[in-house]
């Protein structure tokens, strides 16, 4: 083995021992894959043909439980990525909230 591959390969392990915190006797220990953040896009739904509002947007982040919130026009391209704590609230021409969904 490479004095390079084993650089890379303890490089690595001491990376992946950082994701754990410590936990009481007897725990299993938590990890970042572990604590996901969530997003309820039901209790967003009260928001759909409500107008797209400062208040209205964050009081629907707040009861989704999200940790962000994106604003799309309809039929605006988005990102692929998807994020289990973002709620995403579609807005059509008039500044109506169409759509309330997480990811």
């Amino acid at each position: 083995m490479t004095t390079a591959l084993r650089l890379t390969l303890c490089a690595a392990a001491l990376a992946l021992s950082a994701c754990t915190w410590p936990t009481q006797q007897g725990q299993q220990p938590a990890t970042a894959t572990t604590i996901q953040p969530t997003c309820d896009p039901q209790a967003a739904q009260w928001a759909v043909g409500k107008p797209n509002t400062e208040r209205n947007i964050r009081q629907a982040q707040q009861e989704a439980g999200a940790t962000m919130v994106r604003v799309l026009n309809e039929g605006q391209p988005t990102t692929r990525e998807f994020h289990p704590g973002r709620l995403n609230l579609e807005v059509n021409a008039r500044g109506t909230i169409v759509v309330a969904r997480c990811g």
